[in-house]
């Protein structure tokens, strides 16, 4: 060293002694003590100073600070400077001159503590770039050494790019920047990406300024999205939107891209600013409709898979980007209002008819019912008038029935067609939707695509029969099942209903028949087109009185005008025949009263 250059022989010193073994003199042995002393570092416990690595292996590296022993420190705690070699200054920490054996103890980690704070404050003031080691994830990013100090590194600062797999970054030492220090809290946080950002701003502005619309790049596919997918131009990142990834529909953009793919995409356009940058994909490929065979025309059969479902119909997709509509109408020749969710859904594969073919527009056209004949072509052979079907009950209105009797052949029954006895008010008293109904034909009406039906007609009209046994003045039981303010409808033998107006319901009493009761009635008026029957319980008396009546007025004027003993015999037994008619027919009427 050369501080041995300034110290001189000893002038006394006993070499003869020396040579024999002897001991020297206590006082040149303290000089020579003092001598080399001189030619050492002056150092003390608890003290940071700078020193020399002179060697190192896999667990330790070997440190000289001029003192009269070299010190140790553990190569874990230069885990944050993988690039550590012989001949490096790194300060250390005293923290022992000599332990038991002599040793120098030397920290290097303790020697950054010391330090690190007013480093860390200097490193922000003057926006240094320094060095840390990453040494654990942490919630929402990562822990950082820098200068002995855990740093926070957050994610979203670790690159400018999203980071995916955080775990690479462990054991790294990379470069960062303070952004932040929390003197109270004593917390750091740092950013990688801060010193990119710089050189990136740099390239994007150049790049930024070059753009044009329609121009081809490569991007690199960064970040991918329900509605699209973002791409990395070079600093710069544009989105191609969901429908322009494919000419076809896409339903999730990882069908079309990966992370990382690189791909030529075209600029459809961007802001004044150059902010936002829409790109395209599908087009830089020609459009599908172009490439869609010349020779297709109106009537050809064509095969495709739902790719839409809509109420109204359904989107089949007969080449990658080449669509046709089938409306829910040109799905069945039924003429009911449905669903095209009740025919198809997304994913069937269908063959269709294509009805109408826009080239220009891009539209077409397609329909599945006309892969079966229409079944009205031939309804007179199929269904002629009188022939007798099975029909389903579709829907009911105030005036009938309405009913399919197959797919795309629709009747109505009228209501007075439902029953030739019964009087229905509304057809839910008859029937329910969806049951089967037994029906005949009456009058097909192709123009307007509707039968009209029957179902009374299945069977014979009964008021031919009705017509011998309710006769005008026939008198028949009945009970009085409804009362209206224009009379009662009074319920008759063989399930006949008729009619009695107020004035018919007086009893001999001078009484009202009231609801639910039973009596006799007399049939006043039939009408068989118009199936009514009026009724009268008053005129079974009425006409009885009358008749009493009229025969003692026939009797008093015979007596009258026959005064010879023939003819008054003949008078008198003429009368007494019919007061004995009408005696039998009022004891017949009484019998049936006291009955009552």
């Amino acid at each position: 060293m050369e501080d041995f250059k300034n110290v001189k022989p000893l002038e006394d010193f006993n070499w003869d002694a020396y040579e024999n073994g002897e001991a020297v003199s206590s006082a040149s042995h303290e000089e020579l003590e003092k001598a080399y002393d001189n030619t050492l570092n002056k150092v003390s416990d608890r003290e940071v100073v700078d020193g020399t690595v002179i060697a190192m292996n896999k667990r330790e590296v070997v440190v000289n600070i001029g003192y009269k022993s070299d010190g140790i420190i553990p190569m874990s705690e230069f885990r944050y400077n993988p690039d550590l070699k012989v001949g490096d200054t790194v300060e250390v920490y005293i923290e022992n001159q000599e332990d038991k054996k002599g040793q120098l103890v030397l920290s290097h980690r303790k020697a950054r503590a010391t330090r690190s704070w007013d480093r860390i404050n200097a490193a922000l003031e003057n926006e240094e770039v320094i060095k840390g080691y990453i040494k654990c994830r942490t919630k929402g990013g990562m822990i950082v050494d820098v200068f002995g100090i855990e740093a926070f590194l957050p994610g979203s600062q670790i690159d400018v790019k999203p980071i995916r797999d955080y775990d690479v970054f462990v054991g790294k030492t990379m470069e960062f920047k303070v952004v932040k220090i929390n003197q109270e809290f004593k917390n750091v946080v740092v950013s990688h990406k801060a010193l990119i950002e710089a050189e990136l701003e740099q390239q994007k502005k150049e790049i930024i300024s070059k753009l044009e619309k329609g121009q081809v790049l490569e991007g690199t596919v960064k970040n991918i999205t329900s509605y699209g997918v973002f791409i990395d131009l070079g600093g710069v990142d544009g989105l191609i939107h969901i429908t322009d990834l494919s000419w076809g529909r896409v339903s999730d953009p990882h069908e079309v891209v990966e992370l990382d793919q690189k791909l030529n995409v075209v600029i459809l356009d961007f802001d004044d600013e150059k902010k936002r940058i829409a790109l395209g994909l599908k087009q830089l490929t020609p459009h599908p409709w172009d490439a869609l065979d010349p020779n297709l025309k109106v009537g050809d059969h064509v095969k495709g898979k739902v790719v839409v479902m809509a109420d109204y119909g359904a989107f089949i997709e007969i080449a990658p980007g080449v669509e046709g509509l089938i409306h829910v109408s040109e799905m069945s020749w039924s003429q009911h209002l449905r669903s095209a969710q009740d025919f198809m859904k997304v994913g069937d594969e269908v063959e269709a008819v294509v009805l109408t073919l826009d080239r220009e527009e891009r539209k077409m056209s397609l329909g599945i019912k006309q892969l079966k004949p229409d079944p009205w072509d031939t309804i007179e052979e199929k269904y002629p008038v009188g022939s007798r079907h099975t029909a389903k009950v579709r829907n009911f209105t105030n005036f009938g029935v309405f009913v399919e009797i197959e797919e795309g052949v629709d009747g109505l029954i009228h209501i007075s067609d439902l029953s030739w006895t019964k009087k229905v008010k509304h057809p839910s008293e008859f029937t329910q939707i969806g049951a089967d109904i037994e029906v005949q034909v009456l009058e097909i009406d192709k123009e307007n695509r509707r039968l009209s039906l029957g179902h009374k007609q299945l069977e014979e009209n009964p008021w031919d029969v009705f017509e011998t046994v309710f006769t005008v003045g026939s008198i028949h039981e009945g009970t009085i099942i409804e009362m209206l303010e224009k009379g009662a409808v009074v319920a008759l033998p063989y399930g006949v209903e008729g009619f009695a107006t107020p004035k018919h319901l007086v009893k001999e009493d001078g009484t009202q028949a009231q609801l639910e009761e039973k009596l006799p009635f007399k049939v006043i008026e039939f009408n068989k087109d118009a199936k009514r029957i009026i009724l009268s319980h008053s005129r079974i008396f009425e006409d009885a009185a009358k008749a009493e009546e009229r025969a003692e007025k026939k009797a008093a004027k015979k007596a009258k005008r026959e005064e010879t003993p023939v003819i008054q015999n003949q008078a008198a037994s003429t009368t007494l025949g019919d007061i004995d008619a009408l005696a039998a027919l009022k004891e017949q009427m009484e019998a049936e009263k006291s009955k009552k």
